[in-house]
């Protein structure tokens, strides 16, 4: 103990034997020297921080921002943002012109409104860029303690670290920059580093300092400690590192084994010391960020179309206009001498300049048209989504009641965009998986054990009960299962049948272990045929890992901390069994048998010699043992067929049938490893041993290659003992969520920082993978890379063996064949290349589901970039850590998962949840009901601004191009504020086509979105040809009512401000009955807005006309005196809304009858209830609104009850599948 320092006791050296095994020796500076050039110019200081204050070594400081604005930046770009809106440039135009002579409006009129609608949606960035802001505030005043001077330390803000500072961070805190690892509270300068944040594993890594640096292990030794380092330059790759550290005189070479990245945690170890190397956006985590990108969604980038579109009309129809003016101004004006065409001071018609005139024209016209271009759109739909966003933010179903946490819309405008994603990429651990194993089964010398069922077993008998109880509902008379096929309960369980109750009534009491088998518990094993065999593998499990205990005082037991989550279930397993691993010194591992005698446990120690870890490569690990007997043993665990392989010929005895168990643990979704053993001579392990020993002294580059080759000479001659399988337990309700997404149509990629078997099982978890799918490996494992002609090799390798794999996928002729594909991050990095990447996609679009493993968070990115611009549909990204960030970013929706481990992917997301499941809800849901609500919002309002914009142009030729509006100026400005605002804002709020239990239920449904059925040019051309329709039968109807017609009581025909009041008046009620017709979902909400916005038309005609006539002008007591006492005006309204409307009535009643979409059948099963009265149709209904994928809990399901079909037709072949006898045995 030093200053109240309690030193830990184990040096962990003495385990590992790769690559964290420390040099021995101390480079010559000749032979460690860097390489020269831009790269490695990195130079710091350590200790010294006031030098990198200043130029040449002045480097970035610490502070982060992952905000898209700032103060200086939030002006120009938002505005830029907010004119890249075609419209709103329009309008702009329009205001500006509005401060000129020629303009029909006032410039307040033209630029009050253009302010409020740019203003709000300004308004509303900020607010939502102020929360990243606050986000990036947190995370830059987190503290950390950095040593002052004299051996003080005191604690700093993280964005006041700076390149050089020693500092201390002290357990379960996470590291303020990127730092090399000095010293920590363990004698050899190791250290448990957490990496969830950087590349999603949970598994704790170590790290460890030089031993020229163990000295420095006190506040006070810094007090004089200088040193340089000679590194590389800032770059994304975690997993490399070069440089060297010159101290006392002496150069030692750095390499990622002594880094500690910035994000990840300290876990384990009281505390470190380490020396600043990256600050800020220097470190390797914000050099994998990208910049916050502005992004629109697809529906509000064709808006943009569709308003040019508009404009091109507007311009044409101001051209014929101002056509129509010249020459009325050239041959008609003289003429008209009351308006004193020759006035010297008139310009804007002039019968001498009618070039000038019509010019003059064309931009009145362009004003006074106007209404074409709505510029309410955008504020409205601002405003909808919204409140889109307030219903997401609040829904029940997305709650996660163990954090407290709901779903969150951080940016509204891409609602919509949730319900047109074709693609979903997703992180794995912590949005996928909670990273918890549950040992469930095993097989011991050619005996299986373990009764419980997995996940996929059970979801396979749920689904095979309901397909026999559709295909039986028909019979009746069923007689019990005696009186049938003759089949009993025992035959028909076929090893895997349960009962639903099994699901219920059992629940994993002991974390880590699910195990269910009176055979093996309470020391039971020892009365088995079979009990040496089982007592070597307990031993293995309890003896084989590099797992430290931690005894727990609460609950009185131990806990572990493992490399791998499946080392920690299987030392719970062997705990469980009686072999309890309770104590590891720096040579040894002490285990508490329940053994030969339950009541009293012994405590036996393992002298351990050698332990070879695992590697992707070796994809196994062995521990060499010497027992209290004296007998040394070789104790390993491994991939089944990497153990296979190494079998001796008397070590095959139990060959078949474990291999017979594995392949049933595999259809079971659980993942496997195999146990094997052999015993040793001494003199055989000493002559080994020396050879082991040299290898592990090397100091070449070939050292990894030597220590592989005398490992593999041990590792042979094995003797099978069994096998594991564990259960990897997903998040609650990932498999049916990805179920659910794969029948609604969508893909969906991982994207892992794990090794390629760890994503391999993962991806059978949660039903990406299955049994009887072809897996497509792309790997560089046994490829060098050494030299440059090396790397040409292995990029001609890669491309190989994707067009391999491509022709493979093309001539398969099997319509069921379901291909994966599978491709490690070395092959990313040359699949990723311009002139292989179209290639790579070509591939990975073929095959059902991808997984793309130990990749980098820039490589996330890079794939996310390529599906979103190779494919060109939406693409969704979905991840919980830093190192999600890049990818979040650059897909075109950006979902992070709130956990428990920082916040940074929901800092950088649009929309954020607790838990994957909920993904579900949220796009067949509301991504459904957005995207739907939001096309047919954009559609109606171009619809009815084009019917009452055209009207303007029809007077105004009909008045001969004289620029005149046969609307007052009030009506106009009421049209788009008042009286049709508020109907259009519940269509993009309430509708509803289906329910959201509907929406469920029939997936299918979702892909209206993706094929843009409801916004695509035909239904878009179709509205706007409503518009027309409309603006014709509206004005045309009215001209031909009044035009000749005796309308006031003296028998004066009607004059302007009538005729403009009554063809107004149509134009309320045909949009607003319009908009009646278009929904589906009525509530007295939608009731209100629509008949209460046509009553408000009367009110304000009222309220209006009672004004003075100074104010009210040609509509002073218009309603009370002229409209109301005439019959013709109720008649014309009444007859103008039928012709308007008929049409569409027609068109609608016609699609549903002959051509109907999924959602009409619906709505007609849920009118007339036959979801209630006739279950089997519904039942059949939904089977049908799949969409057929290979992947998913379903697929996986049928691929099961095909086996169990097959089985029970084997054992029964008179017996149909549809025998009652099964279905009854089920539902017990």
């Amino acid at each position: 103990m030093a200053n109240g320092r309690i030193r830990a006791r184990i040096r962990r050296s003495h385990l590992y034997t790769f690559s964290c095994l420390r040099p021995n020796v101390q480079e010559s500076e000749e032979g460690s020297s860097l390489p020269e050039g831009p790269g490695f110019s990195r130079v710091v200081h350590c200790n010294q921080p006031i030098v990198h204050r200043k130029r040449p070594l002045l480097y970035p400081n610490n502070h982060i921002s992952t905000t898209k604005y700032n103060a200086l930046t939030f002006l120009p770009k938002a505005l830029f943002e907010q004119f890249r809106r075609a419209a709103n440039i329009y309008f702009l135009l329009a205001a500006m012109l509005s401060l000129t002579s020629i303009s029909p409006f006032s410039a307040v009129s033209m630029i009050a409104p253009l302010s409020i609608v740019v203003g709000l949606t300004m308004a509303k960035e900020a607010v939502e860029d102020w929360n990243r802001f606050i986000q990036d505030r947190k995370v830059n005043h987190r503290k950390v303690n950095v040593h002052k001077e004299g051996g003080m330390f005191s604690y700093k803000a993280w964005q006041d670290v700076r390149v050089g500072d020693v500092v201390k961070v002290e357990k379960d805190q996470f590291f303020p920059a990127d730092l090399l690892l000095l010293s920590s509270s363990y004698d050899d300068g190791i250290c448990y580093v957490e990496t969830m944040n950087l590349d999603g594993e949970t598994n704790l890594k170590v790290k460890r300092s030089l031993e020229v640096t163990l000295p420095l292990d006190d506040d006070a030794t810094f007090m004089d400690f200088t040193g340089l380092i000679k590194c590389e330059d800032p770059n994304p790759n975690l997993y490399t590192f070069v440089g060297n550290l010159e101290y006392d005189r002496q150069i030692y070479p750095l390499d990622p084994s002594q880094i500690l990245l910035r994000d990840s945690k300290l876990r384990n170890t009281a505390y470190v010391y380490g020396v600043v190397i990256f600050t800020g956006h220097d470190t390797k985590v914000m050099q994998n960020a990208t910049e916050s990108p502005s992004k629109r969604s697809t529906v509000e980038r064709k808006m943009d179309s569709i308003i040019y579109i508009l404009f091109s009309v507007l311009v044409l129809i101001s051209v014929i206009s101002s056509v129509g003016f010249a020459v009325k101004t050239r041959y008609a004006m003289p003429h008209q001498w009351y308006l004193q065409p020759y006035d010297s001071s008139n310009t804007l018609y002039n019968p001498k300049k009618p070039a000038l005139s019509g010019l003059f024209h064309l931009v009145t016209a362009l004003i006074l048209y106007g209404y074409l271009i709505p510029i309410s759109l955008y504020v409205s739909i601002e405003f909808v989504k919204f409140l889109q966003a307030k219903f997401i933010n609040r829904d029940k179903d997305m709650y996660d009641e163990e954090s407290g946490t709901f779903a969150e819309a951080r940016t509204s405008n891409l609602n919509e965009e949730l319900g047109m994603v074709d693609t979903i990429l997703s992180d794995k651990t912590g949005t996928l998986t909670c990273n918890q194993m549950d040992f469930l089964k095993c097989s011991i010398a050619s005996t299986a054990y373990g009764t419980r069922n997995s996940e996929v077993e059970i979801a396979a008998v749920k689904q095979i009960a309901m397909d026999l109880e559709e295909r039986n509902s028909d019979v009746s008379g069923i007689q019990p299962m005696e009186n049938h096929s003759g089949l009993g309960a025992s035959e028909i369980e076929l090893e895997t049948v349960i009962t639903f109750k099994d699901e219920k009534t059992h629940k994993p009491a002991i974390k880590g272990f699910s195990f269910e088998d009176n055979r093996l518990m309470d020391g039971k094993w020892i009365q088995e045929p079979n009990s040496e065999q089982i007592l070597l593998f307990f031993r293995i499990l309890s003896v084989c890992h590099t797992a430290v205990p931690e005894f727990n005082e609460v609950t009185g037991a131990f806990t572990y901390e493992a490399e791998s989550p499946d080392e920690a279930a299987f030392l719970v397993a062997a705990r469980e069994f009686g072999f309890e691993f309770c104590k590891r010194t720096q040579s040894s591992v002490v285990v508490r048998e329940k053994y030969p005698s339950w009541g009293r446990p012994v405590e036996r120690e393992y002298k351990i010699l050698n332990l070879l870890d695992f590697t992707s490569k070796r994809k196994r690990m062995s521990v060499i043992v010497r027992d209290e007997d004296g007998q040394i043993l070789l104790l390993s665990k491994g991939a089944d067929s990497i153990i296979f392989d190494r079998l001796s010929k008397n070590g095959k005895v139990y060959l078949d049938a474990t291999t017979k168990h594995l392949n049933e643990y595999g259809d079971a979704g659980l993942r496997t490893l195999a146990l094997a053993y052999k015993k040793l001579e001494e003199s055989e392990y000493n002559a080994w041993n020396n050879e082991f020993q040299k290898a592990k002294s090397s100091i070449g580059g070939d050292r990894e290659g030597m220590l592989e080759r005398v490992s593999d000479m041990m590792e042979k001659d094995l003797i099978l003992v069994g096998a594991t399988a564990v259960e990897d337990k997903l998040q609650p309700g990932v498999p049916q969520c990805i179920d659910k997404l794969a029948q609604a149509g969508l893909k969906i990629w991982v994207l892992t920082g794990d090794k390629m078997e760890t994503a391999i099982n993962i991806g059978f978890a949660c039903s990406l993978l299955r049994q009887g799918m072809r897996q497509i490996c792309i790997s560089t494992t046994n490829l060098e890379e050494s030299t440059q002609d090396s790397k040409e090799a292995i990029k001609e390798n890669i491309l190989m063996q994707i067009t391999n794999a491509s022709q493979m996928v093309k001539l398969e002729k099997d319509p069921n064949a379901a291909f994966a594909l599978i491709i490690d991050g070395k092959s990313l990095t040359y699949a990723l290349e311009n002139d292989m990447k179209q290639q790579f996609l070509n591939l990975a679009v073929d095959c059902a589901s991808v997984i793309c493993c130990r990749v980098s968070p820039k490589q996330k990115a890079l794939v996310t970039r390529l599906v979103k611009e190779g494919i060109e549909k939406t693409t969704l990204a979905i991840g919980d850590g830093a190192n999600d960030v890049g990818m979040i970013q650059e897909a075109d929706i950006g979902v992070g998962i709130s956990g428990a481990e920082g916040m940074q992917a929901v800092m950088a997301s649009d929309f954020s949840i607790a838990q994957f499941r909920f993904l579900e809800k949220l796009l067949l849901v509301h991504g459904h009901w957005c995207y739907k609500r939001i096309a047919q919002m954009i559609c109606y309002f171009f619809y009815k601004n084009i019917a009452f914009g055209l009207t303007l142009f029809y007077f105004e030729a009909f008045a001969g191009f004289s620029g005149q509006s046969i609307y007052d100026d009030w009506y106009s400005l009421s049209f788009n504020v008042i009286l049709t605002s508020l109907p259009v804002i519940s269509l993009g709020v309430f509708e509803q086509d289906v329910s959201s239990d509907v929406c469920l239920e029939f997936p299918a449904l979702y892909q209206q979105g993706p094929k843009n059925l409801f916004f695509d040019w035909l239904r878009i051309f179709g509205w706007m040809g409503n518009g027309v329709y409309t603006s014709v039968v509206i004005f045309f109807l009215n001209i031909i009512i009044f035009c000749d017609q005796a309308f006031r009581a003296g028998g004066q025909t009607a004059d302007m401000s009538v005729v403009g009041t009554v063809m107004f008046t149509s134009v309320i009620w045909a949009v607003n009955c319009q908009i009646a017709l278009t929904m589906s979902h009525f509530t007295w909400i939608q009731h209100a807005l629509i008949w209460g916005s046509i009553a408000m038309w009367y009110l304000f005609l009222f309220l209006y006309g009672s004004f003075s006539p100074t104010i009210s002008g040609d509509a002073y007591q218009l309603l009370v005196q002229s409209l109301a006492p005439a019959p013709i005006f109720w008649a014309t309204t009444l007859l103008v809304t039928l012709a308007c409307n008929i049409p569409y009535f027609a068109h609608i009643s016609f699609q549903r009858y002959l051509r109907p979409l999924d959602h009409h059948i619906i709505q007609e099963i849920k009118y007339y209830k036959k979801d209630v009265e006739d279950k089997f149709m519904w039942s059949r209904e939904m089977s049908k609104a799949r969409q057929k994928t290979k992947i998913g809990f379903t697929a996986r399901v049928e691929a099961k009850m095909r086996q169990l079909k097959a089985r029970l037709q084997k054992k029964q072949p008179g017996t149909s599948y549809q025998s009652p006898t099964f279905r009854t045995y089920v539902h017990e």
